[in-house]
């Protein structure tokens, strides 16, 4: 079994949440160290100010207890605590500086347990129930991983790093670790994604028209009475926030532009005879340009704002993650497809993909506005079962020509 394969099912056995990547960012920084590499993990390799929807003190604690007691490296856990999952790891060379990102987050998700599941019937399904690795980020790290002992086995010219980004599900980790400003002096950098409806052996350059993307926290607070014997005394959180869902759908679309606005979570209230006085509702926005979901988002607080006033509540509104549009260069999606077709992998055209969302643009106009080039490739692999679902899966052949062209990439950028 190759090691991209192996982290892969490791990882995809110990699933982790944003912001909780304990044992897995603890595993990856060990590993990478005890190879030689140069390694930054925990506050050094993120901004904390700039993370976005934080788990709570319980949660984090949780997830570190977990990770301690089922193999995370004890060096560097520490460095980690509080939800600073981040390590970007260097290989210095003389050359010009190529960066890496791999994602290490899972998602909310309850896995299948069926034989006709793969990781079910093979003995790697999550260990973890309701977190699940659903959209290949156990893949990433695998092939990041496997790189890096192949360039320490041969070391290249150029100076290589790869970034570990936590919590890109939800875009509250990228812009963190762009803060960190560990990737100014980046040349070039390249961020990947298994599956996204590519054929296996196929390499998409670059992902264009990845959405801007707001994701908001909504809390309306009202006043309890007896829903039966005083209910004009209440204020109905759950009618506001209900009220704010419609208003949310509502909201005018903008001609000539891709957008999207999705209503994903209500809770509140407690028995039906209490009238309801705190509500969530979470939501988000999404669109092909960065003005035009600002646009929205500012649209959609201002619905927020009149539920509440309508129902005389009040509302907190929290931004718990943030993803911002990035255009790839031409000159890093020619390296992307040099190295493609040098390893034998197909090029393929444009996907659905790029009307999904993915933080990796922070990093993108960070290592730009620094002067480097940067792209988002898509790495064909088949699914079993669709990404950010329960039976997701995808075919592990596809690692070893992922882990071939970045290895190219990577050589050819010295000469």
């Amino acid at each position: 079994m190759s090691t991209a394969v192996a982290w892969r099912r490791d990882l995809h056995a110990h699933p982790e949440l944003g912001f909780t990547e304990f044992r897995t960012a603890s595993r990856v920084a060990g590993h990478l160290a005890d190879l030689g590499w140069d390694v930054v993990a925990g506050e050094p390799a993120i901004a904390p100010q700039e993370r976005l929807g934080v788990p709570g003190v319980d949660e984090l604690d949780t997830a570190y207890a977990r990770a301690a007691a089922t193999g995370a490296d004890p060096r560097f856990l520490p460095a980690l605590r509080g939800g600073h999952t981040a390590v970007v790891a260097t290989l210095p060379g003389a050359g010009p500086v190529v960066a890496v990102r791999a994602d290490l987050d899972a998602l909310p998700i309850v896995e299948a347990d069926d034989p006709a599941h793969r990781p079910a019937a093979e003995g790697f399904a999550s260990r973890w129930p309701g977190q699940m690795h659903a959209c290949g980020h156990d893949g990433h790290v695998g092939i990041a991983v496997e790189l890096a002992e192949r360039l320490v086995a041969d070391r290249p010219a150029a100076t290589v790093k790869l970034v570990f980004q936590p919590a890109e599900e939800g875009g509250r980790g990228g812009r963190a670790v762009a803060a960190s400003g560990l990737l100014d002096d980046v040349d070039l950098f390249v961020a990947v994604h298994l599956g996204l409806g590519l054929p296996t052996g196929t390499v998409l350059p670059s992902v264009d028209g990845l959405l801007a993307n707001s994701k908001i926290r909504a809390v309306f607070h009202g006043r309890a009475a007896h829903a039966a014997l005083a209910p004009q005394d209440g204020r109905n959180a759950l009618l506001g926030a209900a009220s704010a869902a419609l208003a949310l759908t509502g909201l005018t679309r903008v001609a000539g532009h891709d957008t999207r606005v999705s209503v994903g979570r209500i809770c509140g209230g407690t028995v039906p005879n209490v009238v309801p006085d705190t509500a969530e509702l979470l939501f988000e926005t999404r669109a092909d340009d960065g003005d035009v979901n600002a646009d929205l988002e500012q649209r959609a607080r201002a619905a927020l704002a009149g539920a509440a006033t309508m129902h005389g509540l009040t509302v907190d509104v929290e931004l718990i993650g943030s993803v911002t549009t990035a255009i790839a260069d031409d000159s890093a999606r020619a390296a992307v497809a040099g190295a493609a077709e040098a390893t034998g992998l197909r090029l393929t055209g444009p996907t659905h993909a790029g009307l999904a969302s993915d933080d990796a643009t922070a990093l993108m106009r960070r290592v730009q506005a620094h002067g480097g080039r940067a792209t988002y490739a898509g790495i064909g692999a088949e699914l079993a079962g669709p990404h950010h679902t329960p039976r997701f899966d995808f075919a592990e052949d596809a690692l070893p020509g992922a882990v071939d062209l970045l290895e190219r990439l990577v050589r050819e950028a010295a000469r």
